[in-house]
């Protein structure tokens, strides 16, 4: 057993390392400097450890849900998407604690099953850094938009945390 929690220790530990890097928009920053987070060395291969494990409880009622869009929207690109989140906290990525977790995006795809991480890709955009908004660039068309929300391991809370929207971009 005390195997097991090193080799949890050690992968956590790699994780973090591996997360810190990128910059995202935030409240707090100027609307230029808005990229995804950079996802070089951002490996969730890294994380096997963690999927499979405990899954926190979600309370009642808690959902996600896009502060700024409605389904059906017509936007220009690029565009501020704002997050929500009711029930839940928002935090940095790093720790598993209860009531706690960060957002993703996740692009032209729907939720992630509950406990399953959340890949690190193109398509699927992390806030690790607990984020609540991001400026989105997007090819014209009908995308659909999906937010989710995590666990600070990136483990999904599931469809229960999740926010499936269609937007046409001009």
């Amino acid at each position: 057993m005390e195997k097991l929690a090193y080799i949890f220790l050690a992968t956590s530990t790699l994780f973090l390392l591996s997360c810190g890097g990128g910059t995202t928009k935030t409240e707090d920053q100027p609307k230029e400097e808005a990229k995804a987070e950079s996802h070089e060395g951002h490996d969730h291969g890294d994380m096997a450890a963690s999927e499979g494990m405990p899954q926190l409880p979600v309370p009642e009622g808690a959902k996600v849900f896009f502060a700024n869009l409605e389904d059906g929207q017509t936007i220009t690109s690029p565009y501020l998407i704002e997050f929500g989140v009711e029930g839940m906290e928002v935090e940095p990525a790093g720790e598993q604690n209860e009531g706690k977790g960060h957002h993703h995006i996740i692009i032209d795809a729907n939720s992630i099953d509950k406990g399953t991480i959340v890949p690190a890709d193109e398509k699927n955009i992390h806030f690790g850094k607990g984020q609540t908004n991001f400026e989105i660039t997007l090819e014209p068309g009908e995308h659909t938009l999906t937010l989710q929300f995590a666990d600070g391991f990136h483990q999904s809370y599931g469809e229960q945390l999740s926010a499936t929207i269609k937007v046409n971009v001009e």
